[in-house]
């Protein structure tokens, strides 16, 4: 948020950090930008104005001086700071949560006054049984929340509410769960919504809840610094929690990422959860343990799974009057970067090409083979089964693993297992290769075990080229074998039969049985649809060389062109 404060207006910000003296509290905020992938330039520095305190102590824990040219110099104050902590108690969390937020609000008051912008949580109405979470509608009952950090932000709001209601403007800013940058990644790694993502990816299990009320962090701040940079907006409450997950969109994005959940109910879950954490400890999740393993933790995740979708109408006008970007569905490719970056920090696990294929079809080819140089003569053919681990596979590498035989006699008397395979599709991004002319439209590469032990690789490409014959274009694959750490020994091309192509490749694919009907039609025609789309643009980017050719677009000019 500060970042964004800072690019979308012209502020000068004084930013309070909890530190032993100014040096120290530079320098953590600096370290703190820099984890998040969030610059922290000599432009930023100068902008900011770093005060050692701490918002738990009286006045901050600033002098009189300090506190004194704040009350009086600033136009704004932005109460970010609070103590996100399930497993502590109300008293325990009282001091940064309730009365730093009343300190704000006396530093607000004091002065000239000044208009307070207060981060507060949708946990204001984390009541079970609870049924409507509007901007205006009343918080929970406060007996009936059940953890301290929940007890926290309501009484921290009630009591801004009364001055609000004495002539201090005070704007209440709503996050719910929060999710990783869409474009960093970018993720707290503490943050229950961030444990929560990777359990449900490690272990492929989900609890059964009604709606997760989650945005990206990009989208929160963004939102909750328009909200402050526009006087209009200040006064109201603000819902930050995009457009509800339900749990049919949650299980439905995982499998089109190739991971098949199991829903269970959510004392199942967290029983499962924690035997895993245990069974295999991940020390980055040790705080999830602790978390299921609270009674306290237990009674609040209930609240959070059973309640309402939260209602932002006042939000999502605000963002619509300032041209924002509108709230979209926390989905599987919004949280793209941020799950590889779990998976990177090993908290979370993407799938692999050892997971049960999620979509896999049968290529044959038969065709002829013989040594560099000579006729190719000897036939050769290949049983491949290809198949795709997740369609977020094929978004991130282009990708598609193999596996089979090939049966060669000019290699060996006895098939060859593919021990490992790949195709790349367009894997030169249509860089043309010979005059323009001959684009690459698949790439095979496949290593490959003899029944005596011998490596081999086997080097494969299928061509676009400016010419009528497109159908076999698509089934053509010109192939080079070699001994492994050796240069090619044979050339010669395969082809897969016309009429196998349409009974193997689109009749004949298969998806992971655990899928429901429903899931399996939208897997295959996901399949077909991106692949078709790929190879369009494969065998289109020749002709439209060729047809730039014979505009002579790029002629050198004649003669009489170049003295006009």
């Amino acid at each position: 948020m500060l970042l964004d404060l800072l690019r979308h207006s012209d502020a000068h910000v004084y930013c309070l950090v909890r530190a032993a003296g100014e040096a120290a509290a530079t320098e953590r905020l600096g370290a703190q930008l820099r984890s998040y992938k969030l610059p922290w330039s000599s432009e930023i520095r100068r902008r900011i104005t770093v005060l050692p305190g701490d918002i738990r102590r009286p006045r901050l824990g600033l002098t009189d001086e300090q506190w004194h040219t704040l009350a009086h110099e600033l136009d704004s104050v932005v109460g970010v700071a609070a103590a996100v902590d399930f497993l502590r108690g109300y008293q325990s969390l009282r001091g940064s949560n309730v009365l730093g937020a009343l300190t704000l609000a006396e530093l607000a008051a004091t002065g000239r006054p000044k208009p307070l912008h207060h981060i507060s949580s949708i946990a204001v109405f984390n009541e079970v049984g609870i049924t409507s979470m509007g901007e205006d509608d009343p918080l929970a009952h406060v007996d009936r929340l059940i953890s301290g950090y929940d007890q926290s932000k309501w009484a921290a709001e009630v009591a801004l509410r009364r001055a609000r209601d004495h002539g201090l403007v005070v704007t209440a800013l709503r996050p719910g769960g929060i999710g990783g940058h869409t474009r960093t990644g970018a993720y707290n790694p503490q943050d229950l919504s961030s444990g929560l993502i990777s359990a449900f990816g490690r272990f492929r299990t989900v609890p059964a809840f009604r709606y997760l009320n989650a945005a990206p962090v990009d989208w929160v701040s963004r939102v909750a610094v328009a909200a402050i940079c526009e006087p209009d907006a200040w006064g109201f409450d603000y819902n930050l929690t995009g457009v509800p997950n339900t749990l049919d969109d949650v299980v439905r994005d995982m499998a089109l990422g190739g991971m098949h959940v199991r829903v269970q109910d959510w004392d199942e879950w967290r029983t499962d959860a924690l035997a895993r954490l245990e069974a295999e400890p991940v020390p980055e999740l040790g705080f999830l343990s602790r978390v299921l393993q609270s009674p306290t933790a237990l009674k609040l995740c209930e609240a959070t799974l059973q309640g309402p979708a939260a209602d932002a109408e006042r939000t999502d006008a605000l963002v619509a009057a300032l041209g924002l970007p509108p709230a979209a569905r926390y989905d599987a490719q919004a949280q793209l970067k941020t799950f590889e970056k779990l998976a990177d920090d090993g908290l979370a696990r993407l799938p692999h090409k050892d997971d049960q294929p999620y979509l896999w079809f049968a290529e044959t080819t038969e065709g002829t083979v013989g040594p560099v140089g000579a006729a190719a003569e000897t036939p050769c053919s290949m049983a491949l089964t290809l198949s795709i681990a997740s369609m977020y596979q094929l978004v991130k590498e282009r990708r598609v693993d193999v596996t089979g035989e090939v049966t060669c006699p000019a290699v060996h008397p006895e098939p060859l297992t593919v021990e490992r395979g790949d195709v790349w599709v367009r894997p030169e991004e249509g860089i043309p290769l010979q005059h323009g002319l001959r684009h690459q439209l698949l790439r095979y590469r496949l290593r490959l075990r003899d029944a005596d032990g011998g490596l081999w690789w086997l080097e494969g490409r299928k061509y676009a080229r400016a010419r009528r014959d497109l159908w076999r274009q698509t089934r053509a694959l010109t192939v080079e074998i070699g001994r492994e750490g050796e240069a090619a020994s044979l050339l010669g091309e395969v082809v897969v039969p016309a009429d196998s192509y349409v009974r193997d490749q689109i009749d004949g694919i298969k998806v992971d049985p655990r899928l429901s009907g429903q899931e399996k039609r939208a897997a295959k025609l996901t399949w077909l649809a991106w692949f078709g789309l790929e190879m369009g643009r494969g065998l289109l980017a020749p002709f439209a060389r060729a047809a730039a050719d014979l505009l002579d677009l790029r002629r050198t000019p004649t003669l009489t062109e170049h003295h006009r």
